[in-house]
């Protein structure tokens, strides 16, 4: 068994349900599943004129392959109508692989850690939560102010069980 990381992150439809579901499919596969906060924030890159994001992080361990934890990752995301139109547009879910402790890959399928999650404030607000060994301690200076403005991260709830202290 090994801690795999995915982030989580929804823009259309029912953004919260669609959260819920996928966190209570991956909990019933993973035992030890962790949830952070939700968190929401404005789009980054991607097409013009979409809503905001809700976003959280799931920690569990894993006991099958990298290309497996893909796999379910993709089944996430078909179990949420996601439709795969343009890249970076406004999707139902977007799930991603963040970290599987002790693998690493330059795979353009599967890259690990995942090549922009250190860029991101949304995947590293809740990172921190969750698997605070996984972020780097100076990443809110590095990324500036993310308090205010259209670029502010808030947290909007819990999904499931409290943040692991």
């Amino acid at each position: 068994m090994t801690r795999g990381i995915l982030g989580f992150g929804s823009n259309l439809g029912d953004r919260w349900e669609t959260l819920a579901r996928a966190m209570g499919a991956l909990g019933s596969i993973v035992p030890d599943l962790v949830v952070s906060s939700v968190f929401e924030s404005a789009p980054v890159g991607g097409p013009e004129a979409q809503g905001p994001y809700l976003n959280c992080v799931a920690v569990f361990s894993w006991a099958g392959t990298p290309g497996e934890l893909l796999n379910l990752c993709h089944r996430l995301e078909q179990e949420a109508g996601r439709v795969r139109r343009e890249r970076w547009g406004a999707r139902t879910l977007d799930v991603d692989v963040l970290v599987i402790d002790g693998y690493s890959s330059a795979d353009p399928e599967l890259t690990v850690p995942h090549p922009r999650m250190f860029d991101r404030a949304f995947v590293l607000m809740p990172l921190e939560e969750v698997a605070p060994d996984a972020v780097d301690v100076g990443w809110r200076s590095r990324l500036g102010t993310i308090e205010t403005g259209e670029r502010a991260i808030r947290c909007v709830g819990v999904l499931l069980s409290p943040v692991k202290e």
